[in-house]
């Protein structure tokens, strides 16, 4: 049982559901194994022909509507994903941007003719996906991003440069935030949907080398002069970009609030593991009133999390998920993952800092979550907003 014993809510309480999550727990422990995982992280990447293979057993595009060729689930199904994917270790594997961050820009922004060429390929894993939004100059601000896309003939031209982009070696399909009309600031932003294979002046730059994160693909994108069709625009209107940016936060925030409750709920169960195991003084390290003080104090606010995420859940199933609870829940249970993960390492002692030991790979792997998707500091502007 976990320590963290929160009931299974509602939402998930469907036979279909309990199916598709053994379905997808197979898949992770016959395709994933620990050592196929390891040599992702020595490479530095995720090898591509895991994401066709990821495809043919039906893990991408779960939610994608069947006319699109994809499965005509909900975000139950996304969740059930990445939920498994935390469970099995599958490090590096960027399942929760693919599904239920750059997928849905498409579903519910798309014209009819983009969602017909480019969701069945998204589904099959034959394209694999990436969002280009930061730059080395502008990072939450993305107002001020400084990369066009300016009109040249039937199409446009992009020019500037991207970074710290999840996928960045691996996406075959990039949507690039870019401005259309340079002068303008929020109403001057276009997403541009761009297919690698062929386009001249596109490059990638190094994979980044992260604290953390080891099997996961950052990277350098530069654009020369890029080539993409007038068709390209996302939604097929200029101008429109910001708007189509801001209506998906709120779910890609959330779902980085899940990895951080997920992520607490693991650094708790390894480390309870470990301290009634080791001994010290005579006694084990749970013996000690300060370690079960410690340990009850972390589940306790761990439990109020699991049980406020999964109210976010259920208002997101509801379409109810507003930019402010949305980004309280970002804040709130990143910032608590990563005390969790502090103090569970201190109760390893010298163990906690040795890489062969999971909280040491815990406590690298979870400092990202308090800046990306909006750094911890523009999510308390958005939730002051709201007072």
């Amino acid at each position: 049982m976990s320590v963290i014993n929160v009931p299974q809510p509602e939402f998930m309480e469907d036979e279909e559901i309990a199916i598709f999550a053994d379905a997808v727990g197979k898949f992770y422990q016959q395709h994933a194994p620990e050592k196929r995982v390891a040599k992702w992280r020595e490479d530095g990447q995720v090898e591509r022909e895991f994401w066709n293979e990821a495809g043919a057993a039906g893990l991408l595009g779960v939610s994608v509507p069947e006319e699109y060729g994809g499965h005509g689930g909900d975000f139950r199904h996304d969740m059930v994903v990445i939920d498994q994917q935390a469970k099995h270790g599958v490090d590096g594997f960027a399942a929760s941007l693919h599904n239920t961050i750059i997928l849905p820009y498409l579903v519910r922004h798309g014209t009819e003719e983009q969602k017909q060429k480019y969701l069945p390929k998204l589904v099959t894993g034959e394209l694999v996906s990436a969002i280009a939004m930061t730059e080395p100059g502008v990072g939450s601000d993305l107002q001020s991003i400084t990369t066009t896309a300016l009109k040249d003939g039937n199409g446009y031209r992009i020019n500037g440069s991207k970074t710290y982009i999840s996928n960045g070696q691996t996406a075959d399909f990039i949507v690039v935030v870019a401005k259309t009309d340079p002068n303008e600031r929020a109403k001057g932003i276009s997403l541009m949907l761009l297919e690698t294979e062929g386009a001249e002046g596109f490059q990638r730059g190094k994979k980044l080398d992260k604290i953390g994160l080891d099997a996961a693909d950052t990277s350098e994108l530069f654009f020369d002069n890029v080539f993409v069709p007038a068709e390209n625009v996302l939604g097929g209107v200029e101008g429109k970009g910001f708007y189509q940016l801001m209506g998906e936060l709120a779910q890609e925030r959330l779902v980085i609030a899940m990895g951080a409750a997920t992520g607490i709920e693991k650094a708790l169960e390894v480390t309870v593991d470990y301290v009634k195991n080791r001994k010290a003084f005579g006694q084990t390290i749970w013996d000690f009133q300060n370690t079960q003080f410690v340990l009850a104090d972390l589940k306790a606010r761990g439990t109020a999390a699991r049980i406020f995420v999964n109210d976010c859940i259920a208002k997101l199933l509801k379409g109810e998920l507003d930019v402010a609870t949305a980004a309280m829940a970002k804040y709130w249970v990143t910032e608590l993952q990563s005390e969790v993960v502090d103090k569970c390492l201190q109760l390893h002692g010298g163990a906690g800092y040795i890489n062969e030991y999971p909280i040491a790979k815990m406590y690298r792997d979870t400092r990202i979550s308090r800046i990306f998707g909006g750094s911890n500091e523009v999510m308390k502007m958005l939730i002051a907003r709201s007072m």
